[in-house]
């Protein structure tokens, strides 16, 4: 605050000594505006003079002009005497000319000289009107400058002292904060105290065992420790494989778009500057068409070879560069690439310059065709400097010697830098053809083909130019992810020592993954802890206990047995009842055998029925609870109704076999559901049972707990006495230093009206 205020008293004096000074050159300017105008008003007053002066030269010369004509008249008359006084009128015509002459250059003069007095006057009317405004506008901004700044000083004045305020319980809290902290350092202390006595003793036992247990330590010798398994990092893998597969599209957009370019060159070669279809092309151009022509063998392995990298990085591997084998395949195809570029850019030069010649060549195409001819250079020096790169990092996984870890960092922040130089020459290269495209469409030979190709050609540069800034954006933003996840090796060592140790590391990775896979074996399904503890009455209450579930299996089995024999029993039933049926069809056959004409055209009706009665008892069958709808009076109703309508004893039988089939069906439903019934009673009986025991036995413990419960209460009435006499003796203490703080903020109010009546005096000096 007094800070504040200090800086507050030397801005209010510079402003002061401002004001001052403004009100000095105020009063300078008045009394010289005071001055001009009393020269104005002498000027004025000579003014009127000279005017009234020049009045009176003109009334003479209207006399002088009246003499003379009188004069002149009267000559008429008297020849003689005009003759006599001709010599004085001359005399005096020659005096009065003279002395008019004279008054005539006196009031030229006066009149210049009031002219020149008044056009001063006025631009020194000007001059001060212009300089009071601008005086005015500066008072003004002043003003505005020192009401800002008063309206400022209030305000920080009120924020200071709402920051006093909040300082003031914030000071509060810290204290209480800190009483807090110290407990908990004690706290903590002893703990870590604790803590340290029970792992020194690990440490021991520990120590004991590894001296007793381990005969070798591996990890001492870098050879031996290269053969370690690392910890796998399943995120780091995943991580990797997404960002190769990133990689891998990038890549496949740049083959593509450089397989577009190359192949609209080769047929921007053949028809510009001489159409082939019109005329032989050369040779130039001829050898370089064919060159272009075998891009693809160039291009497309790759986009292969990014595919075989992007396969080898999976989830169980460890991807580092002594692993990643696949990376000196692409380092591979990026040189045969790089060779394809070296083989066509002479060619590719030299048709340029050929171009350059050409009589339709323009001087300002000829301009782009040098610009192009250095980009395809630096094209070609860029894919150079990448292609060195990428083989460095193919260098661990063949020789590790070649590229230490300490330098890995170096060649991706220049891979980095390389693909930003790629996408740079790119963009220059897309600038230049498209201004290029222009300057062949306004050539008078140009075709529609040739636009067309040229369309084609901008549009691949334009793609290239995307897919380099996406790859070297890509590249830059995971360059740290790269240097990381590229360097790890075994736990305590540096590195691998060579790729055969590395392979050797990983397949031991795959032996121990395997061994883990045998040992796990699937375990069977369980109730959750959470859940069986959530059950833990439900469990104890309920009736699948040992007793009950024993008594259950005995009643089932007892039962089964009964069914089985009563089973074994309506089956011979069923055999005899078959034999007894197949007798009396027998008769009825020799019977009835007069009626056959009839007795066909009924059954010809008789299938369906008869189907339909099956179908009706597999349902009865299938289904016997629902059939307990229908009531019995209903059942005979519909049975004899059924009975009336059969044409033949056959069907009778028919119908009253499944008529009492049903009935069985129905009535066994309704004994194995009262059996069923009276079973779940029987252990909903013995489980409240149950549940009144374990009511009592919790009621006991309830009991224990409450009498327990109120000697707490006892006891924590003993404490609250103790902490009220503790409380009370803290209020008196923080009463203390609410007096002293109420003290300091009476001194700082004295301070701040102090402030306050300055800044208004110096409003008013301001003002």
């Amino acid at each position: 605050l007094a800070s504040l205020v200090f800086q507050l008293r030397a801005q209010n004096q510079v402003l002061k000594k401002g004001v001052v000074d403004e009100q000095a050159n105020s009063a300078s300017l008045k009394e010289q505006l005071k001055m001009k105008d009393q020269s104005l008003r002498k000027l004025q007053q000579e003014m009127d003079s000279l005017t009234f002066r020049n009045q009176q030269l003109a009334k003479r010369v209207e006399l002088l002009q009246d003499e003379l004509a009188l004069s002149e008249a009267r000559g008429k008359k008297n020849k003689k005497s005009v003759e006599s006084s001709s010599q004085l009128s001359q005399e005096q015509k020659s005096v009065f000319n003279e002395d008019l002459q004279k008054k005539i250059e006196e009031n030229e003069r006066l009149h210049i000289l009031f002219f020149e007095a008044d056009e001063q006057h006025k631009r020194l009317e000007a001059e001060l009107r212009s300089r009071l405004e601008v005086l005015e506008t500066d008072a003004a901004q002043h003003q505005a400058v020192v009401d800002s700044l008063t309206k400022k000083y209030t305000e920080t004045i009120e924020k200071l002292q709402n920051d006093k305020a909040k300082l003031e319980i914030k000071s509060q809290t810290l204290e209480r904060e800190a009483k807090d902290c110290r407990l908990r350092t004690e706290e903590c202390q002893q703990q870590l105290k604790n803590l340290q006595a029970a792992l020194g003793s690990r440490l021991e036992e520990s120590l004991c065992i590894i001296n007793e247990k381990v005969p070798f330590n591996d990890t001492r010798s870098t050879r031996y420790n290269a053969l370690n398994v690392p910890l796998h990092n399943r995120r780091n893998q995943l991580k990797l494989r997404d960002l190769a597969g990133q990689a891998l599209a990038f890549v496949q957009e740049l083959v593509t778009a450089l397989l577009n370019f190359h192949t609209y060159t080769e047929q921007k070669v053949q028809i510009f500057p001489i159409d082939s279809a019109t005329d032989t092309i050369s040779p130039l151009n001829q050898k370089f068409s064919q060159h272009l022509h075998e891009n693809a063998s160039y291009v497309r392995p790759l986009e292969e070879g990014m595919l075989h990298l992007f396969e080898s990085i999976t989830e169980d591997t460890v991807t580092v560069l002594e692993t990643t084998v696949k990376l000196k395949a692409f380092s591979k195809h990026l040189a045969s690439y790089l060779g394809f570029l070296r083989k066509i850019l002479p060619y590719q030069l030299k048709s340029l310059e050929e171009e350059c010649e050409s009589s339709l060549c323009t001087a300002a195409l000829r301009a782009r065709n040098m610009e192009l001819h250095r980009d395809m250079k630096r094209l070609t020096a860029v894919f150079e400097k990448l292609h060195t790169y990428v083989s460095l990092l193919a260098l661990p996984s063949t020789r590790p010697e070649g590229l230490l870890r300490t330098n890995y960092n170096f060649v991706f922040t220049n891979i980095a830098a390389s693909l930003h130089g790629f996408h740079d020459v790119l963009k220059d290269i897309s600038k230049h053809y498209s201004q290029k495209a222009t300057l062949e469409q306004d050539v008078p030979t140009a075709t529609q083909k040739l636009i067309t190709t040229n369309d084609c050609i901008l549009s691949s540069v334009a793609a290239l130019t995307n897919g380099a800034g996406k790859m070297a954006s890509f590249f830059s933003n995971n360059l740290d992810h790269f240097t990381a996840s590229l360097s790890y090796g075994p736990k305590g060592g540096a590195e691998f020592i060579s790729p055969l140790s590395a392979e050797c590391m990983l397949q031991y990775k795959k032996k121990a993954a395997a061994y883990m896979k045998s040992l796990k074996k699937p375990c069977a399904d369980s109730v959750p802890y959470e859940e069986a503890l959530a059950n833990r009455r439900v469990l104890l209450s309920s009736t699948e206990s040992r007793e009950g579930l024993a008594q259950q299996v005995q009643q089932s089995l007892e039962k089964i047995a009964k069914l089985e024999q009563e089973k074994e029993h309506w089956m011979l039933e069923a055999q005899l009842a078959k034999i007894k049926l197949e007798k009396e069809n027998q008769k009825l056959k020799n019977s009835l055998s007069g009626h056959l004409t009839e007795t066909i055209q009924e059954r010809s009706v008789l299938p369906n029925i008869a189907e339909q009665k099956k179908e009706t008892t597999e349902k009865s069958l299938r289904e016997p609870i629902k059939s307990t709808s229908l009531s019995t009076k209903h059942k005979r109703c519909l049975l004899k109704s059924l009975l009336c309508q059969a044409p033949d004893v056959e069907s009778r039988e028919d119908l009253i076999k499944t008529h009492y089939m049903a009935r069985i069906a129905e009535l066994t439903s309704h004994l194995q559901l009262a059996d069923s019934k009276s079973v779940h009673f029987h252990a909903e009986c013995r489980a409240l049972a149950k549940r009144l025991s374990l009511a009592e036995k919790s009621k006991e413990s309830l009991t224990e707990e409450l009498k327990l419960a109120s000697q707490n209460i006892t006891r924590l009435q003993a404490s609250k006495l103790f902490c009220n006499d503790e409380l009370m003796t803290t209020k008196r203490s923080y009463e203390d230093q609410l007096s002293m703080m109420s003290d300091h903020l009476c001194s700082m109010n004295e301070t701040l009206t102090k402030q306050r009546e300055e800044i208004d005096t110096l409003k008013m000096a301001s003002k």
